[in-house]
């Protein structure tokens, strides 16, 4: 399957635009870097996964998306109680990651079960 079909790459595509957009005025470089490399990571990691050959290569990438997921879901956190984010922006983006952990998490579960049906790893 393209990953540009996968409405869990598209929302996490849709999040990293939007963070980028809402720390591109911060005067905190260390943040603004780190934040955005985090959210670029969920969907580019999806990408590769996706593009992969076999199943383990596959759930490997999707696995570092779902931990990149929870470092940006860390992030916010921090932004928010730091100042650096309106607190409705950083609620909803939170609420963003969750949703798109949980979409990779049923991703990861299908392919591996379909791997296991198939009897390839």
């Amino acid at each position: 399957m393209d990953f540009e079909k996968l409405e869990v790459w598209k929302r996490s595509a849709r999040l990293s635009v939007s963070l980028y957009k809402n720390v591109s005025g911060h005067r905190d470089w260390g943040y603004r870097d780190q934040i955005t490399r985090s959210g670029l990571s969920v969907p580019s990691n999806i990408a590769e996964g996706m593009s992969r050959e076999g199943p383990r290569e596959k759930v490997r990438f999707l696995l570092i998306a779902k931990g990149s997921c929870a470092e940006l879901r860390t992030q916010l956190y921090i932004g928010q109680a730091a100042g650096m984010l309106l607190p409705e922006y950083a609620a909803r983006a939170v609420n963003e990651t969750r949703e798109i952990a949980a979409m990779l998490a049923s991703l990861i579960n299908t392919i591996r079960s379909q791997s296991q049906a198939d009897g390839t790893k």
